[in-house]
């Protein structure tokens, strides 16, 4: 039997999002049910809404999420009613070419539930990232669901699913940041924040946070920043080199996704220095460089998927970093709000007054 939800749901491109009424089936062979109980605001859902997703509509949003297991299907194992699960949008299938050579973090062929949500007329549903968690209940494929310690609140716990990581990943698992390194994170709303945090986490020597805004510079500092820069008033990349004896740093992480921040990365780099792109961009943005440039500069260009994760080895590991006092998640949580406020959280995220709200069902 079909189970009826409320959710969050775009419903053409660039429309105000609506809560309709939904229908959520029964989980099939390797699903499951999940009552969700919290779930982040992130700007990935913006892009939903704004059609940079896809035509797909209408799309349930939502994928920041944690709740309960309800029930599972065929097949499922490792999984049982009850269980406290952090959501995640990359599971790894174990089939394709990627999976095969042992890269699963890069997965090409990531599973989400077969069976699709509708609306009560029966229309099927495009769950934005194969989630759709802005709602009471959310139907995903059993390797979407990650075992966490219950300990973890879900308004903080949920935002691993996809800002946290995706930013901690981004300077642990792709830039590389060692010991002694020195990064500069361009962007400090959640996903930089948590890059900040893993650059900290990993060693680096001086961490230097450069965003437009000296509220979300004052809150780098507690996820680790050394140094900070406005950029509204001040070049960044000649603040960097100043700040790391005029070389550049090791690693740079564009939080952003702009032409411009992506151009300042390449040059605040040292030289053979990584650049790390984790910010989104829009569908029709592009970006021009001399290619001399590029070749003499030498280093790496990177883009990072999801952080570059494996959600099953990673989302634990931050879980319990959180629950020792050396990840504070609950610092990224700015606000708690309903289902019916999404539109007006979304709002608050383009003026940048927060670093995560939070969907609380």
């Amino acid at each position: 039997m079909p189970h009826e939800a409320r959710a969050v749901v775009a419903a053409k491109k660039g429309a105000p999002v609506e809560v309709l009424p939904i229908l959520v089936p029964d989980p099939g062979p390797g699903e499951v049910l999940v009552t969700v109980q919290a779930c982040g605001v992130c700007h990935t859902d913006l892009h939903y809404r704004e059609g940079a997703g896809g035509d797909a509509f209408p799309y349930p949003l939502g994928h920041e999420a944690a709740g309960v297991v309800e029930a599972t299907g065929p097949g499922v194992t490792g999984l049982a009613p009850g269980d406290y699960v952090v959501l995640a949008w990359r599971a790894p299938c174990g089939r394709c070419r990627s999976c095969r050579r042992g890269r699963p973090w890069y997965c090409f062929d990531s599973q989400t539930a077969d069976r699709p949500m509708t609306l009560l007329d029966g229309t099927a549903l495009t769950p934005a990232l194969g989630i759709g968690a802005f709602a009471d209940k959310a139907l995903v494929a059993a390797g979407q669901a990650v075992r966490a310690d219950p300990a973890a609140r879900p308004e903080a716990a949920g935002l691993i699913g996809c800002g946290v990581m995706a930013g901690y990943g981004a300077a642990v698992h792709t830039g590389g940041v060692g010991s002694g390194d020195t990064v500069a994170v361009i962007g400090c709303g959640g996903v930089g924040s948590a890059a900040i945090a893993g650059a900290s986490r990993a060693g680096a020597r001086r961490v230097i946070a450069v965003d437009i805004d000296d509220g979300k510079l004052d809150a780098a500092e507690r996820f680790g920043a050394t140094d900070t820069v406005n950029s509204r008033g001040t070049d960044p990349v000649e603040a960097v080199r100043a700040l790391t004896g005029g070389h550049g740093a090791d690693v740079v992480i564009d939080a952003v996704g702009r032409p411009e921040t992506f151009r300042q990365g390449f040059y605040m780099r040292d030289l053979a220095g990584t650049l790390v792109q984790v910010g989104v961009p829009e569908p029709d943005l592009s970006i021009e460089l001399p290619l001399l440039d590029v070749f003499a500069r030498g280093g790496s260009l990177k883009s990072s998927w999801y952080g570059d994760c494996l959600p099953s080895r990673d989302f634990p590991v931050l879980i319990d970093l959180h629950l020792s006092g050396k990840l504070n998640l609950d610092a990224f949580v700015s606000e708690t709000v309903g289902l019916e406020d999404v539109e007006e959280a979304f709002a608050r995220m383009r003026r940048g007054e927060v670093l995560r709200s939070v969907v609380v069902l």
